[in-house]
């Protein structure tokens, strides 16, 4: 099969034949942005939006656009190097900081597979009535299937899979807002910076950490790489690079508009009615007040992020493991053992929901972990050469990176003040 990089090489003919070559190298992204569309985003943005109404909407807003800059810089990476973000740091540290570096990134993945197995079996819970511990064996051993997508068929059909259970999720999670449209005044106000105490602070912050993944930063590269392999520099390093910010653009807008519409959603309909506050509460409310079509399109949007965020999950886990270790685990041993937790939880009836925010303020802590160094290694021309990011884009990546770890810094600081 000719790759990607030779069929570049070809001249496009006219304007649609360059659209049409663009769209084929069009796919990572989706699959990365399927980490920003996870059960914990339903929880942290229903939670946000049921609480406090429009008031954090600027916390979506900003952490999107933060996404976009950072998924970007990930991609390149991986295009330019050839590598992933977790292949290129193992290469560079001693043996020490590496294995403190994967016990953190292992940590975060462990804290998304909870999210993404959690939030499936809720899903299951309410479309099935099956209790949560089987539903979250379920949507383990599924996700195992779609991992064998790529295993046996390629990159492609696996993100053909994602890609359309991105659909079903966009079109399930937004359904409610044509039964109960925002308030436009409300909207507004949402997006003006400002918080009311602690409790809105920890939901800022679990919103960031459900927005801008470290998992999805280190599995963005691979996915670049998997797809496109290393691109020579000259012109089809230019046009990948060129297909890749429209990639990320267009893949980060579709995810951020279902987050946004799944906090207006919940501020709209669902802002003081008791429950509200977790899932299966908004579930049932959504369904008194939109009535059982909306609320069955919301909880299979539920299982389809649930399933795919789940396989996303596994894939950036065994990229830190191989990047950052040398060495492959079987998918399925690991599947195995990162399920158990989000299994022991379920079991001993942790509440989900707040289990599923919770695990995203962890994801939070791990942000700088993963973008500091991305920041860095972008910036050197030893590792990108030509490609290194420019200097008005590095200065805004390092204000991004200073604000994320001082909203990190507040949260630890409320949380420990009595």
């Amino acid at each position: 099969m000719e790759s990607t990089a030779l069929a570049e090489r070809r001249p496009a003919r006219g304007t649609g034949g360059r659209r049409r070559a663009t769209a084929a190298l069009l796919g990572p992204a989706f699959v990365a942005a399927i980490a920003y569309v996870d059960p914990g985003n339903v929880a942290a943005n229903v939670t946000a939006g049921a609480r406090y109404g429009y008031l954090l909407l600027w916390v979506l807003v900003a952490a999107n656009a933060i996404a976009v800059l950072v998924q970007y810089q990930s991609a390149k990476l991986g295009l330019v190097t050839g590598r992933s973000l977790p292949a290129v740091l193992g290469s560079r540290l001693r043996r020490g900081p590496r294995l403190a570096f994967w016990v953190q990134a292992e940590l975060v993945a462990a804290a998304t597979d909870v999210a993404e197995v959690v939030g499936g079996a809720i899903a299951l819970h309410l479309l099935f009535g099956l209790p949560l511990p089987l539903g979250g064996l379920i949507v383990g051993v599924v996700s195992l299937g779609l991992l064998a997508t790529q295993n046996r068929y390629g990159q492609r059909p696996f993100e053909a899979v994602v890609v359309g259970l991105l659909a079903v999720v966009t079109l399930g999670f937004l359904a409610g807002l044509l039964v109960s449209p925002p308030d436009a005044g409300g909207v507004v106000a949402g997006l003006v910076p400002r918080f009311e105490g602690t409790d809105s602070v920890l939901l800022a912050a679990s919103m960031l950490g459900a927005t801008v993944m470290p998992h999805a930063i280190y599995v963005h590269s691979a996915l670049a790489r998997d797809r496109h392999g290393q691109a020579p520099a000259g012109p089809v390093r230019d046009r990948l690079l060129r297909a890749t910010r429209w990639d990320v653009g267009v893949a980060l807008v579709v995810a951020g508009v279902v987050n946004i519409g799944l906090l207006l959603l919940a501020a709209s309909g669902l802002r003081g009615v008791p429950g509200t506050d977790s899932i299966d509460g908004a579930h049932g409310a959504i369904v008194d007040a939109l009535g059982p079509a909306v609320g069955l399109a919301f909880a299979v949007g539920l299982l389809a992020s649930g399933l795919a965020s789940t396989s996303v999950g596994a894939y950036a886990g065994a990229t830190i493991m191989e990047g950052l270790l040398h060495r492959r685990f079987p998918l399925l041993l690991r599947r195995v053992v990162t399920i158990i937790p989000a299994i022991v939880l379920l079991a001993v009836g942790a509440e989900p929901t707040w289990t599923l925010v919770v695990s995203q303020v962890v994801l939070s802590f791990g942000i700088p972990f993963a973008v500091v160094p991305l920041v860095a290694l972008t910036r050197s021309r030893a590792v990108m050469g030509d490609a290194r990011t420019p200097t008005p884009l590095h200065a805004t990546l390092v204000v991004v990176v200073t604000l994320v770890v001082a909203l990190n810094l507040t949260l630890l600081t409320l949380l420990l003040t009595p």
